[in-house]
């Protein structure tokens, strides 16, 4: 009898939604300090999860949620990259 697998759920630093994680950008620190994007989910580092909605960008961006996730200053420049992730998802589904 085949089982079926559990959908592994996460949840968004923004707007403290769970969501499947495939659905969700991972944003990871890495030992040496350094933040950036991980498109792919499996970076080493302590990994925070962002969801595409605009209303969630819009308030990351605002209560600096990545900087309080990480304990540290985050570079204006992984914002952006975190929007421009989900503005070239949206453009390759249409």
């Amino acid at each position: 009898m085949p089982t079926k697998k559990k959908t592994p759920f996460r949840m968004c630093i923004s707007c403290r939604s769970m969501k499947d994680k495939r659905e969700m950008l991972r944003v990871v620190k890495s030992a040496d300090g350094q933040v950036r994007v991980d498109a792919g989910g499996k970076a080493p580092g302590r990994g925070a999860y962002v969801c595409g909605d605009g209303e969630c960008l819009k308030k990351l961006r605002k209560t600096k949620a990545l900087n309080k996730a990480f304990s540290c200053t985050v570079d204006e420049s992984v914002y952006e990259a975190v929007e421009t992730y989900f503005s070239r998802k949206t453009d390759d589904q249409k």
